[in-house]
């Protein structure tokens, strides 16, 4: 998949205003000046929420105090967005059984990763093993700006081990 000219990748959390929308905006600047493969990045959430909604002023505040520059509408994730993405990169445990229940196949299945998964310290957990958990990312949903800052940290890293992954 790394030597095809492009990737798709897909980042799920539960409403699509927190999580996954500050990991695109992340992932997506971070993966701008690739060329080959060129990385597309979007994002949705498993529940219906929030559809049609900005992400949370805390999620916009981090990314653009950190530096990116994004723009985020709330949708929900379809099953068609396995045909759709080479990828689908899930926040936490939840919304990963969530995906997984709305595989069609076992190729939609492989697509699934953490996307934690690719912070260089955590890349060798099992998202069914015992230590599982630590490929969460925690859902600051209602939680003051310092939670918000803790999930960008832990979202950079992976962001920079994915960029790392696809250039190797």
């Amino acid at each position: 998949m790394r030597r095809s000219e492009a990737i798709s990748v897909h980042l799920v959390c539960l409403g699509n205003i927190c999580r996954s929308p500050l990991a695109n905006a992340l992932l997506a600047n971070k993966c701008a000046d690739l060329t080959k493969p060129k990385v597309a990045v979007d994002s949705s959430g498993t529940g219906p929420w929030h559809v049609g909604e900005d992400a949370s002023a805390f999620s916009i505040q981090v990314w653009q105090e950190a530096g990116y520059k994004y723009q985020h509408k709330a949708k929900q994730f379809k099953d068609s967005f396995f045909k759709q993405h080479d990828l689908i990169l899930a926040m936490d445990l939840s919304n990963r059984a969530a995906l997984v229940k709305l595989a069609k196949s076992e190729e939609d299945k492989n697509k699934i990763l953490m996307f934690l998964s690719f912070d260089p310290e955590l890349q060798n957990i099992d998202p069914e093993g015992e230590d599982a958990h630590q490929l969460s990312v925690p859902d600051p949903y209602g939680m003051e700006l310092a939670e918000y800052k803790k999930v960008l940290d832990m979202l950079e890293r992976a962001a920079d081990g994915f960029k790392s992954w696809v250039n190797s």
